[in-house]
């Protein structure tokens, strides 16, 4: 009985065993898509519990599961898959292109994220893989020629040097005009600092790895920026960085990249030395700035054959970049972790000029309870620059190269007595400069985000958001003694302390009502902003080599600091009936402590609506056509121009006759000659848009029109001039307006797609059209840098001097045979291009990728000023032609056709003064980008520690057609990315042509 009882007993407790071993199957397997490509990041969910899993980079994943049971297999442009397990030991299940792709989501506004089909504005994704493959170590460089609508300049090519970065053209006449950076859904400072003499400084997006970043989303107009109020009135940049994945072992990752840069070099003369009218000097016994001396072929100098000094070739160097990063990433069932350190190492073209990037981030994600997860990143940046002065200064070393003559060895750059080697009588020697002056700052940055989601009920959710942007900069400029500009010396040291705090609170609902589908979101938004500078500069070093301001003889110090404050409540609202007609409203009301009592809280909003009739269309057209949606919008939104104690009319120090304050430990001070406006409000933008996104073929192709029309009002003129009676020179008006019109084009396309070769095809173009239609009562005309702001212009025109022509539009000539000028000025050129467009190409072949880009820009006029002065010194190009010539016109006092034959100095001197001999048309077709790839096959690594391996090879600028400008590069603005800054190429350090050389592994 008792042996029956045991059998029974064990019989009873196999069958439990085995019924349990059902019960907790591990399921392996592979997700791969159509033609045979492995998908990662694809998630795997049992159906009916809460488990889930996302494959790998391999495609991979396992999960533990009873049997039998149903996996649901999802993932962006992929059809959901159900799939019945029902003891199987591997499995393969191929994905189907979701050929609606309504599911493709984007994070827009706050970090939301939507379907882009249910979008109602206009917004364009780059991926992160996208930026990184160009190897710009500037994140705004990486999107040049990318979006459509978006104009990027970049200012140098000094490392480290600012870019600009402007969504559908101006807003604001002398306001802020880049883009709104938002990281994670925290804005962040990207203000151009670090810049203590002439020349660009840096913007400082600068500071973030581009390696960390996911994607970015471009939102472009008034109804997708509202929701960040006042200061997303220009445009958004929505960065959201990586993460980890769930239930995922630790993946190690390294990539390493070595990057060797060419100078773009303007066009420069070779064939002509030092001196005048043909004559030869020496530099020593005959000082001259000019090369309008003796041919070199036939030039001897102590009777050998003079040799050509290519300055320069002899100057510039290969310039080098180094990147390292390393990165894990991985999580378990309820939270994730991505943790990555980049190290890059910049040497510049110019000797001694670098940029180091070291930054730390770390991104953690966990479910704290059922319904609440928290995220928490932090990101550190240290960045160090050395750069030298640009421009017009005489401290700049390129000026001096750029205009130097060929026949004269700038080295060595000191004479036997320890003064300057000159071949002139001003602007330090070059290489002098390289041991004598120095202009570096150092930032350390920490950008914490917190964010915590909490789901009570099903449609509700509450999130809270907070995030700090907090930088110290410590930059220093050294100029030592002897030098032209400051014989007896010059220290400057500025440190800034930058803080600025954001928080949201937002409650979103999302609930179905019949047909009719609500998300809405309500929201406070708190963010305060404080940077403070002290600023010291110091005259006359007293103790030569002791590089510290307390060795100046004279010290002037000032302190600023800036404290604003801003609140905002926000509401948004998307209905949408049927999944075809979608209607969004947007409401927000903010406060700023910078405007007055009565106008501190000014409302602004948008409506949209998008309807979606593909729906309608029959099995035969949705063959054709897959997708079809219009939307049309119209927004008011606010932009916040007006800075901190704007309203107060300060004291300030004063300067009496030749006697500057502090004076003998005097201080001196008297109210400010400019009036301040205690009513100003800010500017405001209306802007209506309309679209249309198609797709076809089952969106293999992808086409999506845009037009917009925006319009600023209240416009801040700051320096209107008021009469001397007043007591006061000048003040500030809200009376601008300005308008900016404009199409966009976006086309996406995949030509080809088999199992082992897809091309993929991206083309982007827009026009933009810009006008001031008014700046203060009867007042027409107002400077901006260096360029103009004209009543019923574009924004952004070039006014000065010009040719004197007759009334045909001849040049007039004088008795000697020369043009000259107009006795009043006018424009003479206009800096904004008729249009812009990108072609971007992405080739996969096996385990091979190709991918090149190309971005154009047709008009859009450039101040050379390297030629305009080299015009004088006899240096550009086309000085080379210097036989006499008689130039074509009608001499002015006759009338009749010039017939007076001048030298080809005494022409070029002479045009050298007249502005619009240097204006020059920017149109450029730049071959931006090519990269070549090859990434190992898996299967060859299954005896490695390795799980990938790719090589890359990429080139930067590699071909360059501009037509009609003898500069090096079309793309720049000499002076950094302010207002005022734009059109000039102005001995800046060269921009560079560049191959790079990758290696990533993944272990």
């Amino acid at each position: 009985m008792i042996t029956k009882l045991k059998a029974a007993f064990l019989a009873v407790a196999m069958l439990c065993f085995i019924q349990l071993q059902a019960q907790t199957s591990l399921i392996s397997g592979t997700i791969t898509a159509p033609e045979g490509t492995p998908l990662p990041g694809i998630s795997i969910k049992v159906k009916g519990t809460s488990q889930g899993v996302s494959t790998d980079a391999q495609g991979k994943f396992s999960i533990k599961s009873a049997n039998p049971s149903v996996l649901i297999i999802s993932g962006i442009g992929y059809q959901t898959k159900e799939f019945a397990y029902t003891g199987q030991s591997t499995l393969s299940i191929t994905l189907k292109d979701d050929q609606q792709n309504l599911n493709e989501v984007v994070v827009t506004a706050l970090g939301v994220k939507r379907e882009k089909r249910n979008l109602t504005y206009s917004s364009q994704e780059v991926k992160g893989e996208q930026l990184t493959q160009t190897k710009e170590p500037n994140l705004v460089n990486a999107l040049a020629g990318k979006v459509s609508g978006v104009q990027i300049t970049s200012s140098s090519g000094t490392p480290g040097s600012s870019s600009r970065i402007v969504i559908r053209g101006a807003n604001s006449l002398y306001g802020n005009n880049e883009a709104l950076m938002v990281i994670d859904g925290i804005p962040v400072n990207n203000d151009e600092t670090g810049n203590l003499n002439s020349g660009p400084g840096t913007n400082r997006i600068a500071d973030l790895d581009p390696n960390i970043i996911e994607s970015i989303n471009v939102l472009k107009g008034g109804a997708a920026t509202a929701l960040y109020g006042s200061d997303g009135a220009k445009g958004v940049i929505i960065i959201t960085t990586k993460t980890g994945m769930q239930n995922k072992k630790p993946t190690l990752s390294f990539s390493s990249s070595l990057s060797l840069e060419t100078p773009l070099l303007p066009e420069i003369q070779n064939k002509y030395s030092l001196g005048s009218n043909g004559v030869y000097f020496d530099g020593v016994n005959q000082k001259t700035s000019t090369s309008w001396g003796a041919r070199m072929d036939t030039l001897k100098i102590n009777g050998q054959p003079a040799k050509v000094y290519d300055q320069s070739d002899l100057f510039f160097k290969t310039g080098k970049t180094y990147t390292n990063t390393i990165g894990i990433n991985g999580g378990g069932p309820s939270g994730t972790y991505f943790i990555s350190y980049t190290n890059l190492s910049q040497d510049g073209t110019v000797p001694h000029t670098s940029f180091d990037r070291n930054t730390v981030f770390g991104k953690f994600s966990t479910q704290i309870l059922k319904d609440l997860d928290v995220t928490f990143s932090l990101n550190y940046a240290n960045t160090k620059n050395n750069r030298l002065p640009e421009g017009y200064a005489l401290e700049s070393p390129v000026w001096t190269i750029f205009t130097a003559p060929v026949s004269y060895d700038l080295q060595p750059s000191l004479n036997s007595d320890g003064t300057q080697r000159l071949y002139r009588f001003s602007r330090n020697n070059p290489y002098w400069v390289l041991d004598n002056i120095s202009n570096t700052s150092v930032v350390n940055r920490f950008l914490p985000t917190f964010n915590a989601n909490y789901k009570p009920l099903s449609w509700l959710t509450i999130t809270e958001r907070f995030g700090a942007d907090v930088y110290t900069e410590q930059a220093k400029y050294h100029e030592s003694l002897l030098s032209v500009s400051n014989p007896n010396g010059r220290i400057v040291n500025s440190n800034t302390n930058f803080r600025q705090y954001n928080n949201d609170l937002i409650i979103g609902a999302n609930q179905s009502f019949g047909d009719f589908n609500i998300d809405a979101i309500l929201g406070n938004n708190i963010i305060s902003t404080y940077s403070e500078n002290a600023y010291a500069n110091g005259l006359g070093i007293t103790v030569p080599g002791f590089d510290n301001i307390g060795s100046t003889s004279t010290v002037k110090f000032t302190e600023t600091s800036y404290l604003s404050r801003k609140i905002g409540f926000y509401l948004q609202s998307n209905i949408d009936y049927k999944k075809f007609l979608i209607l969004s409203l947007t409401g927000r009301y903010d406060g700023t402590s910078v405007l007055a009592k009565n106008n501190s809280f000014y409302p602004y909003g948008s409506a949209a609506t998008s309807f979606i009739f593909s729906n309608f269309f029959s099995k035969e057209v949705s063959d054709i056509m897959s997708f079809g949606k219009l939307r049309v919008s119209y927004s008011t939104v606010g932009n916040a121009s007006i800075g901190p104690y704007s309203l107060l009319t300060p004291y300030e120090s004063q300067t009496v006759r030749n006697i500057a304050f502090p004076y003998q430990g005097q201080s001196g001070f008297l109210i400010s000659t400019v009036l301040s406006d205690p009513n100003l409000k800010n500017e405001r933008i209306n802007e209506f848009e309309v679209g249309l996104e198609t797709g076809f073929f089952k969106n293999r192709i992808g086409l999506e029109v845009t037009y917009f029309d925006k319009k600023t009002i209240n416009g801040i003129i700051p320096n209107v001039a008021l009469a001397p009676s007043t007591g006061f020179n000048s003040t500030s008006v809200n009376t601008a307006s300005m308008r900016n019109r404009g199409i966009e084009v976006l086309l996406n396309a995949k030509p080809i797609k088999t199992e082992n070769f897809s091309w993929d095809l991206t083309l982007n173009y827009s026009r933009i059209r810009n006008k001031v239609l008014s700046i203060y009562n009867n007042l027409n005309q107002i400077g901006n840098g260096f360029t103009f702001i004209l009543a019923n212009q574009p924004y952004g025109v070039i006014y000065g001097t010009r040719y004197a022509r007759n009334s045909d539009g001849k040049l007039s000539i004088g008795d000697d045979g020369l043009p000259f000028a107009a006795d009043e000025q006018g424009i003479i050129g206009n800096i904004n291009p008729d249009w812009m467009g990108g072609i971007i190409n992405n080739f996969k072949y096996k385990q091979f990728t190709l991918s090149f880009s190309f971005d154009m820009k047709k008009g859009g006029d450039i101040q050379n000023n390297v030629d305009g002065y080299g015009y004088f010194y006899g240096t550009p190009k086309v000085t080379e032609n210097r036989e006499p010539r008689v130039v074509e016109g009608v001499n002015a006092t006759t009338g009749l056709p010039n017939t007076v034959s001048v030298s080809g100095q005494a022409y070029y001197q002479r045009i050298n003064s007249i502005l619009e001999s240097v204006i020059q048309d920017g149109t450029y077709i730049k071959l931006r980008n090519v990269s070549f790839g090859y990434n190992l096959k898996p299967t060859w690594l299954q005896k490695t520690p390795f799980k990938t391996m790719g090589i890359q090879v990429t080139g930067r600028n590699l071909w360059i057609y501009a037509p009609h400008f003898t500069g090096g590069d079309p793309e720049v603005s000499s002076f950094g990315s302010s207002n005022g800054s734009q059109g000039i190429y102005s001995f800046s350090t060269p921009t560079s042509r560049s191959v790079d050389f990758s290696l990533k592994l993944t272990l």
